[in-house]
């Protein structure tokens, strides 16, 4: 539970560096964050102006000459800035955003090997999620424990841990986003109060070369991609800086000290801290040109009635995506897909023929140019929310299943054809007869035979024994008695299951249906490239 006392103090932090959220909006910040409307919100309203410079990025960090001279990119550069920001405590310049947020996510990175183990086994992010533990701790050794032996960087080992840099990874992971090529990913203080909802977002989060206080009060915010937005009269909130500061820590700490101080020219300095040289990239908060000049708007994109909560969306996400990188799951979310892998594939055709057998269908498949998806050193064929096949995946089954004489004479014709192109392609009659020619257009119909369809049935069969002995319905139930606030991790882990469990469902439908239903017109099938989908990350 966040107490009134720190939200106070994050307001008058976000005063203090210029983040200006409109009066329209209410911060709700309790054991989860959210936004509420306070008056009705038009579509084109601006609630909130963010400068970049304020956001926590790395090259905004007092640790960016330390990250640079260790040669760390990315994530993992992000990560260490995070934990040693929170390591300064007060003294950080991000201290009243910090102290605002939780210490880590409960993403399933942050959950106990049993829990790993016993919840999510079967899903799409068993195996992910075990990889990753393992790919952290390693980059943990690599990378950031020889920063703890160094003397000249005198960092406190206790706040850069294994145990710290999961927790930082966890923020990343649910509330960071990507803000321009010169500050690259960072955590945008504000914005990420916003929850999420799928393909349903009240509020877009974009770029603007507006000038704070300047173009906002002309009604023009610079912003390309929505056209001209009009100004909310509720945008309220100057910004302070110098001795107002203390004012921003008081509600935290009596004795918490400015982590920013001005000069002279009335600009920015770098932070204090028991090492200079760490914190001197501080002073560049005002110095960079070009992008980084920017500010950050939330702009309507609908109406949002006063009392309801405002939604961004973090994009169009399955619930494997949405667990693994928010730590929640929603109930039909049109964006499920289940994968099939590659490897499961040729385990049911060695079982039916030999693997000798299968491996030779499968190089007369790559020879056609097809291939599956690819993450992670891994090959899978996916399968929609409304349980239809990967176009690939019935190519390979169809290959497979080919008879022997038909296979052979393809195969044949395929090692003499030179210059095999995209636009070209082959066409089986019924009496096994090959026919290569342009213009053939893939149609699943065509590759839906009998023996097709037997094999989709009997992967969906092998994929779901991954989720152990427990029966849909017994999921279901479980799911029906299981509190979402008590008992979170069971509760979307449920959620996630159970979506996949009715994509195989529906994959067996989609498999006897076109059995029965399957056209006697059309046998042929076009060579094209797979489609390139992104597996979760």
């Amino acid at each position: 539970m966040v107490s009134s006392r720190k939200l106070r103090a994050f307001k008058n932090w976000m005063k203090w560096q210029c983040v200006e959220c409109s009066e329209a909006l209410e911060l709700v910040v309790s054991t989860n964050s959210w936004v509420r409307a306070l008056c009705d919100l038009d579509d084109g309203d601006l609630v909130a102006i963010i400068p970049k410079e304020s956001c926590l990025t790395v090259k905004a960090s007092g640790a960016r000459q330390m990250v640079e001279e260790a040669e760390l990119e990315g994530i993992l550069a992000l990560g260490v800035a995070i934990m040693y920001e929170r390591s300064l405590g007060p003294l950080s310049p991000w201290f009243g955003y910090l102290q605002l947020l939780p210490y880590a996510e409960p993403i399933p990175l942050l959950w106990s090997p049993s829990e790993i183990d016993s919840l999510l086994v079967g899903t799409e992010l068993h195996k992910i999620v075990k990889d990753d533990k393992e790919l952290i701790l390693e980059d943990w050794k690599e990378c950031i424990e020889p920063l703890l032996t160094s003397v000249s960087l005198q960092l406190k080992v206790e706040h850069f841990g294994v145990k710290d840099y999961l927790a930082a990874k966890s923020l990343i992971a649910s509330r960071s986003f990507e803000i321009d090529d010169y500050y690259g990913c960072g955590m945008v203080p504000l914005a990420d109060l916003f929850n999420h909802k799928t393909s349903d977002e009240d509020v877009h989060f974009t770029s603007s070369y507006s000038k704070l206080n300047n173009d906002a009060d002309n009604g023009n915010y610079g912003n390309d991609n929505i056209g001209p937005t009009k100004k909310i009269s509720h945008l309220g909130g100057e910004c302070f800086r110098g001795s107002d500061l203390e004012s921003s820590h008081s509600d935290l700490d009596d004795d918490a000290h400015s982590g920013k101080h001005e000069n002279e020219n009335n600009e920015p300095t770098k932070a204090y801290s028991r090492d200079e040289s760490i914190s001197e990239s501080y002073s560049e908060f005002s110095s960079v040109s070009g992008d980084a000049l920017t500010t950050l708007e939330m702009i309507m994109v609908k109406k949002v009635k006063a009392g309801a909560e405002v939604f961004n969306t973090y994009g169009s996400l399955g619930n494997a995506a949405l667990l693994h990188r928010y730590g929640f799951a929603e109930p039909d979310n049109q964006y499920d897909i289940v994968n099939l892998d590659l490897e499961l594939v040729l385990q049911w055709s060695s079982s039916q023929f030999s693997h000798r057998y299968s491996r030779r269908r499968l190089s007369l498949w790559r020879k056609l140019d097809y291939s599956g998806c690819v993450s992670q050193n891994s090959e899978y064929f996916e399968i929609s929310f409304d349980g239809e096949p990967q176009v690939e995946l019935l190519v390979l089954l169809y290959i497979i299943l080919l008879p022997e004489e038909v296979y052979t004479e393809l195969d044949l014709a395929v090692s003499i054809t030179s210059g095999f192109e995209k636009s070209e392609g082959f066409k089986l009659s019924k009496n096994g007869n090959i026919l290569f020619g342009k213009g053939f257009e893939s149609s699943n119909s065509m590759l839906l035979t009998d023996g097709v369809c037997g094999a989709l049935s009997a992967l969906a069969d092998t994929r779901e024994s991954l989720y152990g002995s427990n029966r849909l319905e017994e999921d279901i139930k479980t799911l029906n008695c299981c509190c979402q606030v008590k008992e979170p991790k069971m509760y979307y882990s449920l959620v996630l299951r159970i979506s996949e469990r009715r994509i195989l469902e529906k994959l067996r439908c989609y498999a006897s249906t076109s059995a029965i239903m399957r056209t006697k017109v059309g046998w042929g099938v076009g060579v094209g490239k797979a489609r390139k989908r992104a597996k979760i990350e």
